[in-house]
């Protein structure tokens, strides 16, 4: 459902709150605004409910909110993906309710929210795995390390424009993996998405500190990855970047990649050089057998939350609605921690247990 989109897009509604943006039946808009708003129905409740953030969870609040309207459809729920750093931006500055987000909470962002006056409420929502990609086409390549991964995208690899020329840096890393002679298009997240951070924080971070200590990179490249890959916000902006060169490399969430079908290969991934080779399916993300697996999050205002629209979304997102997680691709959480979940809510408890 895109109803808001033709006339009330997230960046209108922070600008226009209280201009009286209307709804519209017309569902041919495209874009990345969501409304879950009705044209009719018996709900108590109105008002609208804010949300920024990953574009990997997006899916997710969006399906929530559209099955949420056959409840209460005079509420407008707004839901953009720009990524989680921007996301959190937005958060911190008080103009969004609910940030979407595919990493924790950085502690320089809680500093700004801080010092903002924000307070929230960190809730899980779901498990992901960053799926690594490539062009079908690409058959030479079946299996990559942490240490291939770094080889191919890491800060040390800046000019490296045909995977032959990760072979040297993935060798001296301990990887016996033939990498083919074709030409390295990248096309993956940039800085602004919590995927991006994530993937480094799970697959490359770890060598990153031992080349630094062992003096090949700087301090300031920890946690970076090399800059000239063509980077984008929106994951199905990337899927169609893998699909466009024969001998891609790039990396999305599980979802997206699951979506694109036989247009792109899932590459299967090993912590260590010649160690098992994990494809990422709901079963290995689940059990966090599959080496690149991620947590998801909604941090939800505390002073959003007094708001009925606000309790009542999230209410539903976390109870009866909580089927929109795997309606949308992604995996549930055990009912132990879905259990935890709905327990930090109903306490209202605010900060990070993810630091």
């Amino acid at each position: 459902m895109r109803r808001m989109a033709k006339i009330c897009t997230v960046a209108a509604a922070l600008a226009m709150v209280g201009a009286g943006c209307s709804s519209d039946d017309d569902d041919t808009s495209t874009g990345d605004t969501t409304s879950g708003s009705a044209a009719s129905g018996g709900g108590e409740l109105s008002g609208e409910v804010i949300i920024s953030g990953s574009s990997t969870v997006e899916p997710i609040s969006t399906r929530v909110a559209e099955n949420w309207a056959e409840i209460e459809p005079d509420v407008d729920v707004l839901v953009d993906g720009p990524g989680t750093g921007d996301g959190f931006a937005a958060f911190c500055a008080g103009e969004t309710d609910i940030s979407d987000a595919s990493r924790a909470i950085k502690e320089e962002e809680i500093a700004i929210c801080e010092e903002a006056g924000i307070e929230f409420i960190e809730l899980k929502v779901g498990i992901d795995g960053i799926a690594v990609l490539t062009n079908p086409a690409n058959t030479g390549v079946e299996c990559l390390s942490f240490a291939d991964l770094y080889a191919i995208v890491g800060p040390e690899s800046q000019g490296v424009d045909n995977w032959s020329g990760a072979q040297p840096l993935a060798a001296e890393l301990g990887s016996s993996t033939e990498f083919p002679d074709a030409p390295l298009d990248i096309t993956a997240p940039g800085e602004e998405s919590g995927t991006y951070d994530s993937f480094i924080e799970i697959a490359l971070e770890g060598i990153e500190d031992q080349r630094f200590e062992e003096g090949f990179i700087t301090e300031d490249q920890v946690g970076t990855t090399r800059p000239d890959y063509t980077s984008q916000a929106n994951d199905n902006a990337i899927i169609q970047g893998i699909e466009g060169s024969e001998s891609s490399f790039g990396w999305v969430g599980f979802a997206f990649a699951e979506e694109a079908g036989d247009g792109v290969t899932e590459i299967a991934i090993s912590e260590e050089p010649g160690g098992e080779c994990i494809a990422p399916t709901a079963e290995t993300i689940a059990d966090t057998s599959y080496p690149i697996s991620r947590s998801l999050y909604i941090y939800v205002s505390a002073e959003a939350a007094e708001r009925p629209e606000v309790a009542a979304y999230v209410d539903y997102y976390l109870g009866d609605g909580y089927g929109a997680v795997e309606e949308v691709g992604y995996v549930g959480l055990t009912d132990d921690v879905l259990a935890e979940t709905q327990a930090v809510w109903e306490a209202k408890e605010t900060g990070t247990r993810e630091g």
